[in-house]
């Protein structure tokens, strides 16, 4: 017997993130992650940002009601397996996104804490800092800082892998209940990156420096990624591997291609999935309209 399309339904992942006019970063990155893995991808816009390869010109912050209502139109409609969460600029911004989690019951939720540009520029405001940490770490699956990231949150620099090990600790402290660190900011022909988890276990995962200047969104990218494998039901040491896998390919994709002026994007499209079906589950009575993924 031939299924018929209605058998079947897309994995979804939700970005609420900020746009980057360039393409490089922000939810325009998010989208061409979640699409080149086979998933169907969703947005809820924090903040407009007119920026290129070169740095950030302005940034406008969308008012709080209407990011409420972005993402209650596309969970309470379409449902979502997986959130990555970005750039959320001010306290309001950020308590909106915390309401919204507990409101709707998401799971699998990924906070990429979004503070520095690759540009170098600040895309949050000092008191939306603190808010970040006592209201969404405790409520997501895993928080993503960079070594500019950590070092902001934690009050000091982090110039070694022992500096970044001590800073994850603190993190879970904070609340986190998994933090991947990302050392791709210190010196060296090695990357490492460290992913520690409240029940105190600790990965280390190191390779080879991939040498190129299109770094523009790898952040973005790598969150993204692992909310798409969170999605599709990977454990998070594994879904941290595989995001892992496919921002080192698309970087070594992208890494002879001149793309602007300054730090170029990934080559998110070197090798896309067809889009991965999942046989369609109708939801609960119960879970009409509240966005619990079917």
């Amino acid at each position: 017997m031939t299924s018929k399309l209605s058998d079947f339904e897309y994995t979804r992942v939700l970005s609420i993130a900020g746009s980057d006019s360039s393409g490089g970063a922000g939810v325009q990155a998010d989208l061409k992650t979640v699409a080149a893995l086979g998933c169907y991808g969703m947005t809820a816009i924090t903040a407009l940002t007119a920026q290129n390869t070169v740095g950030v010109r302005a940034i406008h912050g969308v008012p709080p009601q209407m990011l409420r209502d972005q993402i209650d139109a596309v969970v309470e409609d379409l449902g979502v397996h997986a959130v990555k969460i970005g750039m959320l600029h001010s306290s309001d911004i950020v308590r909106t996104v915390a309401e919204a989690i507990d409101r709707h019951a998401l799971k699998s939720v990924v906070l990429d804490p979004v503070m520095v540009a690759t540009s170098g520029a600040v895309l949050i405001n000092d008191p939306a800092i603190a808010v970040l940490v006592s209201e969404l770490f405790h409520r997501v699956t895993v928080v993503t800082p960079n070594l500019d990231e950590a070092s902001l949150l934690v009050g000091r620099p982090l110039a070694n892998e022992d500096a970044m090990e001590v800073a994850a600790r603190e993190l879970i402290g904070r609340g986190a209940q998994a933090v991947l660190l990302k050392g791709g900011h210190l010196p060296g022909n090695r990357v490492s990156d460290l992913l520690v988890t409240r029940d105190g276990a600790t990965h280390w995962m190191r390779a080879p420096r991939i040498m190129t200047t299109n770094t523009h969104g790898t952040g973005c990218t790598l969150s993204t990624a692992l909310a798409v494998h969170l999605a599709l039901g990977c454990p998070l040491l594994e879904a941290v591997m595989a995001a892992r896998e496919f921002v080192r390919a698309a970087l070594r994709a992208g890494a002879s291609v001149r793309t602007g002026h300054g730090d170029g994007p990934l080559n998110h499209g070197y090798a896309p999935y067809p889009m991965r079906l999942r046989p369609f589950a109708p939801p609960a009575a119960s879970q009409v309209g509240s966005g619990v993924p079917r």
